[in-house]
């Protein structure tokens, strides 16, 4: 096997076929996807720093010598998406440029339609399929040679049609310079050639360990190779030694799964924008971009901030910090959400740049650590969390970290607030935390409250001290209502505790568990001294020793104290700067026969739902804003079409695109909530 940096064209021009294996799939790319190329080609295209743009790896069996009679072909195993995707780019131009008079058709050199066909579309001298230099399976076969040709597509079920009439429609767009920039774009494509031999690869055995098994380049891969790949040898092998290896060999120590998430924070963090995680590679691209290119130092500067990050989310995420003050707090915010790494990500930078104090930092860290759990205690949704936290980036003031910081957190309103002491101790009283995800982290807190000498809680198992199954001594000693106490307090904060000894104690009454080997009398842990001199447990016991847990909760998740006019200072919220661009994406990928109302939308995005009906309505760019309706599901009174001349009724679009209605009233089951619409975007709120 041969592994080289190749000029795509180059290797087009080179080669004489590249057939598809009947057994590979069918040509798939959609316009997302062309999008995305076109605008890596132009981008490309019009940067002259830019030496070139890596765009894959190329995987393919190479032909035998064979026969004056018998070529054979090369067997396209890997890429024949961008390969196809690029064949139908130049044969648009090529079409393009055939309509322009004889003295403008080669806007470069090497670009005239004639060149364009003969040296990468086909091979002028031959005949039926040996005369294309790309042969498809059978399904999109004739579509592609059609379009190679100069024909017009008629196969309209091809996507080989489509995306060739995509680039036909963005080419005509294009003003002579742009036509130019597209040809530069094309010239600087850069790919992993990849060459196997023929008879000691089995081209079957090949494609499945690469496709069928669904093992894909990484993110990490395809991001190594944009920031190593356009630079020179030397230079490229410092890199990664000095940057990328050390980064490397941390998360496969760790969790090499993990570094998608990284990058994601690392981007939210840099960009205000939080991408997809599966989209991390694109986004990191368009971030790339948008750095000062003209220095030789540009992909240095890229791979080095992102391993200086890296190190911050290391010792956050993988328990590597040293200070250990720090440390704990880390540990707790990983068990309590990651959707904070963005900020967090921030705070870390200005600590190690000294703009924040020691102190100062373990002071938000509390504040963050209090805001998720009591979050979580109260059960407000999580969904709106990411973008909280992403705004919060944006909202510190360095002149005066933390009252920024504490003054934005506890301004938030409604599913964005930060708990108050009221709410979150009728919450820990009176709710059932023992199926809270939780319950382990609260009751080891509780435990080591006040403690120097830290008791692990790892190994103890959580304990109903009144117990699932009542026997009737415990009816007789719950008395008369005991039916009604058994379920209201059976799994509150109240009843539930740590022991060793979870099979032992089962439903015994309360005073076996007391007294025998290993009960309540002889606990080592904290959470069971009130458990020792008890002589009953009953509903008195159950709200007197809850009364007394949070309590301790409340100094343990503080509210934090701010001066007068802090939360004032630090509460403004400017719509107009307001990012709806999540909002926007979701619209954009509502599945066919789905709808929501303002109210979702509204959690979704981390606004409330007057200004999402405002924007919605206010926005022309609001794709599918008519599948947005009132909270029962019908179209609001104030809805309107962005085109004032659009006369269709809303009502027969929403049918139109299968949604069903009954007197005017969407189908409720059809309605994606909050962390619905999330998902259609790969996000979540924790």
């Amino acid at each position: 096997m041969k592994a080289v940096d190749s000029n795509l064209l180059d290797l087009l021009k080179k080669s004489e076929r590249f057939v598809v294996p009947i057994y590979q799939r069918v040509y798939s790319w959609g316009k997302d996807e062309c999008q995305q190329l076109w605008k890596d080609i132009m981008r490309a295209g019009s940067r002259e720093a830019l030496a070139n743009h890596f765009t894959g790896s190329i995987v393919y069996i190479e032909r035998d010598q064979g026969s004056n009679t018998a070529k054979e072909p090369d067997l396209l195993i890997d890429g024949q998406q961008r390969v196809t995707t690029v064949t139908l780019v130049l044969s648009a131009l090529a079409s393009y440029l055939e309509t322009r008079p004889k003295e403008q058709q080669e806007p470069i050199a090497g670009f005239s339609p004639q060149k364009i066909r003969g040296k990468y579309l086909t091979n002028e001298y031959e005949e039926g399929d040996e005369y294309f230099k790309l042969t498809l399976t059978h399904r999109d076969r004739d579509a592609l040679q059609r379009v190679v040709q100069g024909l017009d597509p008629i196969d309209e079920s091809s996507r080989v049609t489509a995306n060739f009439r995509y680039f036909v429609d963005q080419i005509g767009a294009l003003d002579e310079s742009g036509v130019k920039e597209l040809c530069e774009g094309l010239n600087k494509l850069v790919v992993v050639d990849v060459k196997l031999t023929r008879k000691q690869d089995d081209p079957q055995l090949v494609f499945e360990s690469m496709n069928a098994t669904g093992k894909k380049l990484s993110q990490a891969d395809l991001i190594r190779n944009f920031v190593l790949m356009d630079v020179p040898q030397r230079l490229q092998a410092r890199l990664y030694k000095d940057y990328w290896f050390p980064m490397e060999r941390v998360f496969a120590e760790c969790d090499e799964r993990r570094f998608d998430e990284f990058v994601r924070h690392y981007l939210t963090m840099k960009t205000k924008k939080i991408p997809r995680l599966d989209d991390v590679y694109e986004a990191y691209k368009e971030f790339a971009f948008t750095q000062d290119s003209s220095s030789d130092a540009w992909k240095e500067k890229l791979v080095a901030d992102l391993y200086t990050y890296s190190t911050y989310f290391a010792a956050m995420a993988f328990g590597r910090e040293r200070d250990q003050q720090l440390a704990q707090r880390f540990s707790e915010m990983e068990q309590l959400a990651t959707v904070a790494y963005p900020f967090q990500l921030r705070v870390y930078a200005d600590y190690e740049a000294r703009i924040l104090g020691h102190g100062e930092f373990v002071t938000i860290l509390d504040a963050l650590i209090s805001y998720l759990f009591r979050r979580n205690i109260c059960k407000i949704p999580t969904n709106s969390l990411n973008k909280t936290f992403n705004t919060l980036v944006s909202r510190v003031n360095p002149n005066d970290y933390v009252n920024s910081v504490l003054g934005y957190l506890l301004s938030l309103t409604d599913y964005r607030r930060f708990p108050a002491d009221q709410e979150f101790i009728e919450k820990l009283e009176n709710e059932d935390v023992y199926f809270s995800q939780k319950k382990n982290y609260l009751l080891h807190k509780l435990e080591n409250c006040d403690s120097k000498e830290v008791v692990p809680t790892s190994h103890y198992t959580v304990e109903h001290i009144m117990p699932q199954t009542l026997t009737e001594e415990w009816k007789h000693e719950l008395g008369d209502n005991w039916e009604a106490i058994h379920r209201y307090f059976l799994h509150t904060l109240g009843n539930v505790t740590l022991t060793g000894y979870n099979p032992e104690y089962s439903n015994r009454s309360f005073l076996e568990k007391r007294d025998m080997e290993g009960g309540f009398a002889q606990s080592p842990l904290r959470l069971n001294l009130s458990l020792r001199n008890a002589v009953s447990w009953g509903q008195e016991q159950m709200e007197a020793r809850a009364s007394e847990l949070s309590a301790k909760a409340v100094q343990l998740w503080a509210y934090p104290l701010v001066e007068d006019g802090v939360i004032e200072r630090y509460s403004n919220f400017d719509r107009s700067s307001f990012d709806w661009s999540t909002a926007h994406s979701i619209l954009e990928v509502l599945p066919y026969g789905a709808w929501t109302n303002y109210q979702e939308l509204a959690e979704a995005v981390g606004t409330g739902p007057q200004a999402m009906a405002y924007h919605l309505t206010n926005h022309a760019g609001c794709v599918n804003a008519y599948r947005v309706l009132t909270w029962e599901g019908r179209v609001s009174e104030g809805f309107r079409w962005a085109d004032d001349r659009d006369t269709r009724d809303p009502l027969d679009v929403l049918v139109e695109d299968g949604v069903r209605l009954v007197d005017g009233v969407a189908d409720a089951d059809q309605r994606l909530n909050s962390a619905e619409l999330l998902a259609l975007l790969g996000e979540e709120g924790e």
